[in-house]
């Protein structure tokens, strides 16, 4: 679904003349997420410090959800990549419970230059409209940003350096963690491994994605552990299979758990691909994998 999405391929348009399409997140969930399921976690403030928080770059500041530990100094930091859906709702959430276990969690909206995607009430529409027209460098270079501010908080330790994104945001976490030298570990959950996961004839190149996490896997050097359903209509098993055999001729000790039964999307409990068991399992094993690894 995802896979037809370096200075030069930054949006060159006039941010003066358009304004900046979105300067603070959404409220609650995203259009296109509807209808909510009644499974849907929420997790109280109770005993956190939660803020939207702006996030200064080089040509615009944008928007993020932050949420850290209410008492204590400075906290093991873990940035949160959105899905296609953005900052909404269910990813404040996810901030909300890394805080209660003791993370400043950051949520940046990667999609801010490029649209509102929480306005839009299809999938199709996030596609055409947003998400193929976001930059893999403008997105990395985004996350670096944030990794830079969590420092600047007081309240964020980056030595103890973590990101995990799920879904659009499982990708960028595979290619952050080969891009950011800084972090220890990661979580990739049901993120897109290949370019051409169906061996299309008519596949074409996209210029703004121009690698993906396989192509970087046997150079990789941090730590990711990738969580994956075994029933992923858009993520065939013979890709994981793929990526592990490129991650073997490496060293970073990554490591892919599939979920047999689980489809994709199986942690986001807001929708009905939603797998309880699978997800609380794949929440614990990412835990651990950050406490093992040095961001904990």
């Amino acid at each position: 679904m995802f896979d037809q999405h370096t200075k030069s391929l930054l949006p060159d348009a006039e941010l003066s003349r358009r304004q900046f399409v979105l300067t603070s997140l959404a409220a609650g969930f995203a259009l296109a997420a509807q209808p909510i399921s009644a499974q849907t976690i929420v997790t109280d403030t109770a005993g956190l410090t939660t803020q939207e928080v702006s996030i200064p770059a080089a040509d615009v500041a944008f928007p993020a959800y932050l949420a850290r530990p209410e008492k204590g100094a400075r906290f093991p930091v873990v940035i949160v990549i959105q899905e296609i859906f953005g900052v909404h709702e269910h990813i404040k959430d996810l901030c909300r419970r890394l805080a209660k276990v003791g993370y400043l969690a950051l949520a940046p909206e990667l999609f801010a230059r490029q649209g509102d995607v929480s306005k839009l009430e299809t999938i199709g529409d996030i596609i055409s409209k947003v998400v193929s027209k976001v930059p893999d460098a403008q997105v990395l270079s985004d996350l670096t940003t944030c990794v830079d501010y969590a420092a600047k908080t007081g309240h964020g330790d980056i030595k103890r350096l973590a990101v995990t994104g799920f879904c659009w945001g499982g990708r960028m976490t595979w290619l952050f963690a080969a891009h950011e030298p800084r972090v220890k570990a990661a979580a990739a959950w049901y993120g897109s491994l290949v370019a051409n996961p169906r061996n299309s004839p008519d596949f074409k190149p996209d210029p703004l994605r121009p690698q993906f996490p396989i192509d970087m896997a046997p150079t990789l050097r941090t730590p990711v552990l990738g969580l994956y359903g075994g029933k992923d209509q858009g993520i065939p098993l013979e890709t994981v299979e793929q990526m592990r055999t490129a991650l073997a001729k490496g060293k970073s000790g990554s490591n892919i758990i599939v979920y047999p039964d689980a489809p994709h999307g199986f942690h986001a409990d807001y929708r009905p691909s939603y797998r309880q068991a699978e997800a609380q399992a794949a929440w614990k094993a990412m835990l651990a994998w950050f406490k093992q690894h040095g961001a904990a």
